[in-house]
């Protein structure tokens, strides 16, 4: 009988352990609008990587570690953080409650800017294959601040993105669209662009 007992809490602990870190790293996320269509429609699901992104606060890591030099002024990215290209779910800064899928096209400290529907970081072209109808509009270059994102959708004549309301705090993203997973016949594992 205590075998059995053993075994049973044994059970329930690694199931516990294993559903904990699922939920710290996959989420699972509705795209609602037609923003980043053709690479995610409207009611496709998507599981988001929420590890990828995960970050130390400096001021933590000295209290904690106290022999390791970090700068103040930077989190801490075990693995990497947004890159440009990559397609990430956040909090809408404007409004928290709500979750917003975008692509990440200026990284902190980059210069954006928008010439007749072409994207330029820093005077540079970005090559952006994923845009199938582009647009005309302009934007006036905008340098990305530290620790925030400039977003875009990929269908940029039906997105409303950085250009209308600035960059990202860092703090809003949740994660890396990972794999788009319903409907089935959708099923595919979500590629990130290499910016320029």
């Amino acid at each position: 009988m205590r075998a059995l007992i053993r075994e049973l809490i044994e059970t329930v602990i690694l199931a516990l352990l294993i559903f904990m870190t699922l939920q710290f790293s996959v989420q699972n996320f509705r795209v609602e609008g037609p923003s980043m269509t053709p690479t995610v429609e409207d009611g496709q699901y998507l599981l988001v990587n929420k590890a990828v992104y995960f970050h130390l606060n400096p001021a933590d890591v000295k209290r904690w570690l106290p022999f390791i030099d970090v700068d103040d002024d930077d989190n801490l990215f075990p693995f990497h953080q947004p890159r440009r290209g990559e397609i990430v779910v956040f909090k809408f800064p404007r409004d928290e409650s709500r979750d917003f899928i975008k692509r990440v096209i200026g990284v902190p400290g980059d210069t954006v800017e928008v010439r007749d529907g072409q994207v330029f970081i820093d005077g540079e072209p970005v090559d952006e294959p994923y845009i199938k109808k582009p647009d005309e509009a302009n934007m006036d270059p905008f340098v990305v601040p530290p620790g925030e994102y400039f977003v875009m959708g990929d269908n940029r004549r039906s997105s409303n993105d950085s250009r209308d309301w600035g960059s990202v705090p860092e703090k809003n993203i949740i994660g890396r669209a990972w794999v788009s997973y319903w409907p089935l016949d959708a099923w595919r594992s979500l590629q990130a662009f290499g910016g320029h």
